[in-house]
């Protein structure tokens, strides 16, 4: 039976949020994922290791129901191990060609950590892997399944070269370890993790469905205010080259198909702040595209949406929901639960601190650190004078 497209859509939409499910703080990153899946790109995530980058991706992949290949790359890693060895029976008979079986070339999802660690070449095969969908290697030559590849590392690469193979990966995501009001959610979380328990999972079809609806979209309709959002950015200092300006496109494409719409408008610009290359760039360009992003919207991908369109507001909400649910959870007086519960109120006020000048600091959320402050003993308390 074919999916209809509201059927795919919702049935991508249950399966993420069974996948982002106790992965705390990469609600975003699952649903960064599935969205370059279905607009046919890939997502490079920059952060530090052991920041659950893949265990993200496992997640959706399974989500997304198509086969899996991950690797963990380094300065020794041989092609062979990435994309199969050579069939000895073909060498033979003088023909050199690779055994593909379980391995990259027949992945529909793969997740490349430390991706820039890879020799020359093997980015050089997996240039033609991400670019034309075809590996090439020796007389072999074979289009690929894949449908969106993750790549992982701890920070941008300045080589020239790598530079240029890493604008292959059109969306970008900074992550970063969970705050300190959020590790007994993390902690909790990751528990949860280690009992398998059976969640919904989205067909291949659904993912052709909704990929189908966005290369056909009509982007007449958003296209003047993508440009004028481009234009705003160059204003601001934020280049794009022209390759991303059009592929950004895609995403956004995407995203309206994820949230059940055919025709893209100004509520699915969003995916264009995962564009932008820099975590410096992506910080800037929330700012200045804040009105032009205040009317985004997105129940398939709402952290990502949040994330993109709000920023430092999005920051601010998770952290005043924070602090209040600890308020709330205040134990009684003289419990030997109370010194951990004052440890958890005094990393909120230290998360707004480090997170915004006192003078940036939202009206919510300067409420909240006096009324915080107030329980922990007033102004003249150790957190407030770190």
């Amino acid at each position: 039976m074919s999916l209809s497209f509201e059927e795919a859509a919702a049935s991508l939409r249950d399966a993420l949020a069974d996948a982002a499910r106790g992965l705390v703080e990469r609600e975003a990153m699952v649903e960064l994922v599935a969205l370059s899946a279905v607009a046919g790109e890939h997502l490079l995530v920059i952060g530090p290791p052991g920041t659950a980058k893949s265990e993200a991706v496992r997640r959706t992949a399974r989500a997304l129901g198509g086969s899996y290949f991950e690797y963990l790359l380094g300065r020794f890693t041989e092609p062979s191990e990435i994309f199969g060895p050579v069939d000895l029976r073909k060498l033979r008979e003088g023909t050199v060609e690779t055994e593909t079986t379980g391995m990259l070339p027949e992945a529909e999802v793969a997740f490349l950590d430390e991706v820039f660690l890879g020799s020359t070449a093997i980015l050089n095969t997996l240039l033609g892997v991400l670019n034309e969908r075809t590996f090439r290697r020796g007389h072999t030559r074979m289009k690929v399944p894949l449908r969106v590849c993750v790549g992982a590392s701890n920070g941008l690469p300045e080589e020239e070269s790598l530079a240029a193979f890493a604008d292959r990966f059109l969306a970008r995501i900074y992550v970063e370890p969970v705050p300190d009001p959020q590790l007994e959610e993390l902690l909790a979380g990751g528990a949860s993790l280690w009992h398998e328990a059976k969640a919904r999972v989205a067909s291949l079809e659904a993912l052709d469905v909704l990929a189908r609806a966005a290369q056909e979209a009509d982007l007449g309709p958003v296209r003047p205010h993508l440009a004028h959002a481009l234009r705003t950015l160059r204003a601001a200092g934020i280049g794009l080259s022209d390759r991303r300006a059009v592929k950004v496109q895609r995403l956004i494409a995407a995203a309206a198909a994820l949230a059940g719409r055919r025709t893209p408008g100004v509520a699915d610009l969003w995916p264009l702040i995962y564009a932008v290359p820099t975590k410096e760039g992506q910080a800037l360009a929330r700012e200045v595209l804040r009105e032009l992003l205040a009317s985004t919207e997105n129940p398939a991908l709402a952290a990502a949406a949040l994330e993109a369109s709000a920023g430092p507001l999005a920051r601010a909400q998770r952290i005043g929901r924070a602090g209040r649910e600890v308020l709330a959870g205040r134990p009684a007086e003289g419990t030997e639960q109370l010194p951990a519960w004052r440890l958890k109120l005094e990393g909120v006020v230290r998360e707004m601190d480090a997170g915004f000048a006192p003078e940036a600091l939202p009206v919510e959320l300067q409420a909240l650190r006096e009324e915080i402050l107030t329980v922990l003993g007033g102004p003249t308390s150790s957190v407030a004078q770190a």
